[in-house]
């Protein structure tokens, strides 16, 4: 699916060596769907929060995680979680994003509240302490934000990857639990007739989030791609490491031809359809257990027990969220 040397995924063009931030500017307008999804959903951004407190800063936070150590993201007894981020454990992020809302006190005096710290000095602080913890959650980019901006409401798109090898070789040490290794050999024209049925704005119960609290399965699926890409080690490649310049728009979905797997590349407005769900259609039609008619079929069924099972979460990466930012 679509989208440093670490991350920054927000963009459409390429600039120059420089780092590129990561949570990238757009300047695209949130869809009428996802407003709708919204208001019928009653679960739009609260109106108070502790962040009107004048004295508290909001954070605008990317984040990179390899998600194989985590249990998903709601908070659960005994497990590590990374809370808020991605539904599904072993997931990864190249860029994901939360906000935060901090107050500087004083150490000297704690009654005595400071002007709050520069982005880069919490991305410094807050990746001191990570990098102590185990080192695969790591901040790539901070952003201070007006107190009403929600992370999650103001998100207009989130791009994916999902990497599947296939072939009849034993999935690369340093592949594992990073792709979905598939022994069959895939029809790779097939597949991308799959992608052509699904993209669009349809009624996507068959794949559709098990809590989704939407009241409308009608959701607009802008780009589903597979991509057959060059074998490298490095993943992402260079090219996506240098997506999310703020002068740019947003990046076209797919690998580039610089890594030899399969690459999915899927931008989406709605949190509610399941990728790995369909990845796994998308798969099976490359594998011959399903036809692209059998995916038109799926889809009209509009019920998720008629589709494929899910492609494991190994190969998932959330690429980047993009937002308009103020």
């Amino acid at each position: 699916m679509t989208e440093d040397s670490k991350h920054p995924l927000d963009t459409d063009e390429f600039s120059s060596s420089q780092r590129p931030l990561k949570v990238a500017k757009t300047a695209e307008i949130p869809s009428d769907d996802k407003q709708e999804e919204e208001q019928q959903s009653g679960i739009g951004p609260p109106q108070k929060s502790m962040s009107q407190n004048p004295r508290i800063q909001r954070y605008l936070v990317a984040i990179e995680y390899v998600g194989t150590r985590f249990s998903g993201s709601q908070q659960q007894l005994n497990c590590r979680t990374v809370m808020g981020v991605l539904e599904d454990a072993g997931v990864h992020a190249l860029s994901n994003v939360c906000h935060v809302d901090v107050e500087r006190i004083s150490k000297r005096k704690p009654g005595e509240v400071l002007p709050p710290h520069e982005p880069a000095v919490v991305k410094r602080a807050v990746n001191h302490f990570l990098q102590k913890n185990e080192g695969d959650i790591m901040v790539v980019d901070v952003r201070s934000i007006p107190r009403d901006f929600h992370a999650r409401f103001k998100a207009q798109e989130r791009t994916y990857f999902y990497r599947l090898l296939s072939g009849p070789e034993p999935l690369s040490t340093f592949e594992k639990d990073r792709a979905w290794h598939v022994p069959e050999e895939l029809d790779l024209l097939a597949m991308q007739a799959a992608c052509k049925v699904l993209v669009g704005h349809h009624d996507f119960s068959s794949f559709r989030a098990a809590g989704c609290q939407a009241k409308s399965p009608v959701k607009t699926l802008d780009e589903l791609t597979v991509t057959e890409v060059l074998p490298t080690p490095y993943f992402p490649s260079i090219m996506e490491r240098k997506q999310n310049n703020l002068t740019e728009k947003g990046p076209q979905a797919g690998l580039s031809a610089d890594e030899t797997y399969l690459g999915f590349g899927m931008k989406r407005r709605h949190r509610c359809l399941v990728v790995r769900l369909l990845v796994g259609v998308v798969k099976s039609v490359g594998t011959g257990n399903l036809t692209v008619s059998d995916v038109e079929r799926i889809l009209d069924a509009k019920t998720v027990t008629a589709a494929s099972p899910m492609a494991p979460a190994c190969g998932l990466y959330l690429g980047h969220v993009k937002y308009d930012l103020p």
